[in-house]
């Protein structure tokens, strides 16, 4: 039953992060952030920490490596968005 669990949140994990690849990629490409909210941004890596440091908590591999992941994609697109703003002044 363990495994079985493990599997689905690996699944979730893996799905939930390669979700986060296109948008980083494209503003990456076009380095742009045109209509991508800061203040959301922001609110969704706080979660991601949160979900990251129960995850060590729980000691599951699955929630650790996607939240992991998902913090670095949303901290590359959250740095893309403050420049943007930034040079916008």
């Amino acid at each position: 039953m363990s495994l079985t669990f493990e599997i689905i949140g690996m699944s979730a994990a893996i799905l939930t992060t390669l979700a986060f690849v296109p948008q980083v990629l494209k503003v990456i490409k076009l380095k742009k952030t045109d209509g991508l909210s800061l203040s959301t941004y922001i609110i969704f890596t706080l979660g991601v920490v949160l979900w990251l440091v129960y995850g060590f908590f729980k000691n599951s591999i699955s929630m650790v490596l996607g939240n992991g992941i998902t913090l670095i994609l949303s901290l590359i697109i959250l740095v893309y968005i403050a420049k943007g703003k930034k040079s916008n002044q």
